[in-house]
């Protein structure tokens, strides 16, 4: 594979399941659940008004921007998790991509913003209480492949609202 391919499939059907929504901008002065925000600024530290309590484990250039997918958070809420957007902490939340196909190395641009995924997020017990039994473990990554947030570098700030388009541009090394 090149090292920018456009697209990061080649059938219409599929190029139509890479294009999506910004649902929710997610913001907390530190820790879980985080509150909906209007609109956010992005820059390469992050999301404006968000603040991580761990800097070790959380923020930093390549851990910038949490994503996670609300197809997923729905499928959760069916198997019983009382999971909610922003709940687990992500950044953003987003529908209408094939979220299995968000992996280290995409890139995507939302509204005008361009983000690039770094890594899964690893699950941490501060979010044990969005899942049953509180098995927060249900969206890591190597148990559970196409479950996981994702985090992301800024590639290119700018300000973000719910309805932004989100478009899967390509696929690079990371």
């Amino acid at each position: 594979m090149s090292a920018r391919v456009r697209k990061v499939h080649g059938c219409m059907e599929c190029q139509d399941s890479m294009s999506g929504r910004l649902e929710a901008i997610n913001i907390s002065r530190g820790g879980v659940p985080k509150q909906s925000a209007f609109e956010a600024l992005i820059t390469e530290h992050g999301v404006a008004g968000d603040h991580q309590n761990d800097s070790y484990y959380h923020g930093g250039v390549d851990r910038a921007v949490v994503l996670f997918s609300l197809e997923v958070i729905r499928k959760l809420q069916s198997e019983g998790h009382p999971i909610t957007p922003g709940a687990v902490g992500e950044n953003l939340t987003v529908s209408g991509i094939e979220w299995d196909a968000i992996v280290p190395g995409t890139r995507l641009t939302v509204g005008d913003v361009e983000l690039q995924i770094t890594r899964y997020a690893t699950p941490c017990q501060k979010i044990r209480a969005s899942f049953l039994g509180d098995d927060f473990m249900r969206i890591f990554q190597d148990r559970h492949p196409g479950w996981s947030r994702v985090c992301a570098r800024v590639v290119k700030g700018g300000i973000v609202r719910p309805g932004d388009a989100i478009v899967v541009d390509s696929v690079d090394a990371v």
